[in-house]
């Protein structure tokens, strides 16, 4: 099982023919990914890595049929109405990799999300893979191994050192999202948990926070039903040596008041029941120790 996406996810890119688009629909294919489509406007009826492409979302549906999936690599100027046309077209999940889109045009994304009852990855994230099937976005290929560990992260570089030593372990990874830097996002990480807590596969969780905000406290009522049900989580909060209102390379790592600070989210994440580690470079080992008392305890070892 997986979540959110699979082998058969029928995938359109959004802004196919640009620079960066054209070489992670590249990256996509050789995964595997399921691109049945690309779309950027004037260069319609162009043959891009294989990928028919069309001048609109809804002319991309009609030509090759239902779309599960769309990735927009467009200009941040324009990517908001990228967004609006795919979930004006019924597109159910967006995955949006462009950065620096004007918070005053996500909220009209916002509103466009919950009109047409559609779910958005991002903005300004690396996107997500369940790992041996497919990947949307610009996830590393030779990080991706499928295992039993699903994560979340809101920092894409920090993940990708995490999914090599998940990969090098052995235990692998189920799917992997990146939620992005941004204040205004998508899918949080109360939603992607209960998703991982719904899924057979995934026997661990490894969540990524950072400073800024208050979604990993949020999170802690999912995290601890997670532990309940003999699922670990382990957690790591980076950006702890911030100064308090600086931000912090993302929009949204800034510390405001109580709220932000990460010794309040390691209170609150330890409260619940997650093993918050100090480096990354721990969590394989954290893992396998929490897994075997897991075993210990189902098998009436306790």
């Amino acid at each position: 099982m997986a979540i959110l996406v699979e082998k058969t996810t029928r995938v359109l890119v959004q802004g196919i023919t640009g620079k960066e688009g054209g070489f992670h629909t590249q990256r996509m294919l050789e995964y595997g990914t399921n691109i049945v489509a690309g779309v950027t406007p004037y260069k319609g009826g162009q043959i891009f890595h294989g990928v028919p492409v069309f001048n609109t979302v809804q002319e991309a549906i009609n030509k090759v049929g239902h779309v599960d999936a769309s990735v927009i690599f467009v200009p941040s100027k324009m990517a908001a109405s990228s967004i609006c046309e795919a979930c004006m077209a019924g597109i159910k999940l967006i995955v949006v990799i462009t950065e620096g889109i004007p918070q005053h045009d996500m909220l009209k994304v916002h509103y466009y999300l919950r009109k047409y009852n559609c779910m958005m990855v991002g903005p300004n994230c690396p996107g997500l893979a369940t790992a041996g099937q497919t990947k949307i976005g610009i996830i590393p290929n030779n990080v991706l191994e499928p295992g039993i560990v699903g994560l979340v992260s809101r920092s894409g570089t920090i993940s990708y050192e995490i999914l090599k030593l998940l990969k090098d372990s052995g235990l692998g990874q189920t799917t992997v999202v990146g939620l992005g830097g941004d204040p205004l996002i998508g899918l949080r990480f109360k939603d992607l948990l209960s998703m991982f807590l719904q899924d057979n596969q995934t026997q661990a969780v490894v969540m990524v926070g950072e400073i800024g905000g208050n979604d990993e406290e949020e999170a802690s009522v999912v995290v601890k039903k997670l532990v309940e049900n003999n699922k670990p989580v382990i957690a790591f909060i980076a950006g702890k040596n911030a100064p308090e209102g600086k931000r912090m390379g993302h929009a949204g790592a800034i510390i405001m008041g109580k709220s932000g600070k990460p010794e309040y989210k390691i209170q609150k994440l330890k409260e619940a029941g997650a093993i918050v580690v100090d480096t990354i470079n721990t969590i394989p080992k954290v893992i396998l120790q929490e897994l075997s008392k897991v075993n210990t305890k189902i098998g009436g070892g306790e």
